[in-house]
């Protein structure tokens, strides 16, 4: 927990210290519910995973299906809107902002046939997703890569890329993979 706490200082300077972090962030607390209702989910006990995760939505704004897969320190900024599908799989150290969906391309077509399919966005480690953006289907994106606000993302993307607009485009390949979730330059880049 120190560890998950910690990752969200580094990333978000108007986190002031972990107590404040615990009780007013609703990632924060969407995750741990998450990390509940996926451990029963993998025990077969599919409708309280569900009733977990939805008073986890009531209490949040932020819905992550029990089946998503879900690796450390996950940071969801604001977090009202989020959505994260079943078969959605997300690396270390992401972070997600509000209105972002990991989701299904024709969740009503052919139901049947995609029960039990990789439906919904891979996200690798060390990846950024703007607020609002949209990745939809069973979509890889390669670790360090920077997904802009608003972006429509239905293809693979190469990591290091930041990727902006719909349907998205690469506009730079950038192998510095520190955290800098504002815009592609340094803030303090004066060109």
């Amino acid at each position: 927990m120190n560890d998950y706490l910690n990752s969200i200082i580094k990333r978000d300077p108007a986190a002031r210290d972990k107590l404040s972090i615990i009780l007013t962030y609703p990632g924060v607390k969407a995750v741990f519910f998450h990390h509940l209702a996926h451990k029963i989910w993998n025990y077969n006990f599919f409708l309280i995973a569900r009733i977990i995760s939805q008073f986890s939505r009531f209490m949040t704004g932020i819905e992550i299906h029990p089946g998503a897969k879900i690796g450390k320190n996950l940071f969801i900024d604001h977090g009202m809107g989020v959505v994260i599908g079943e078969s959605s799989e997300i690396g270390d150290d992401v972070t997600l902002y509000h209105g972002v969906t990991l989701g299904g391309i024709s969740p009503s077509e052919q139901s049947e046939n995609q029960r039990n399919s990789k439906r919904h966005p891979t996200l690798m480690n060390n990846v950024i997703v703007g607020s609002s953006a949209q990745l939809l289907g069973p979509i890889t994106v390669g670790k360090c890569s920077r997904i802009g606000a608003n972006t429509v993302v239905l293809k693979d993307v190469p990591e290091h890329a930041t990727m902006v607009g719909n349907p998205a485009k690469n506009i730079i390949t950038n192998k510095d993979s520190s955290f800098k979730p504002y815009g592609v330059r340094d803030i303090n880049d004066n060109k």
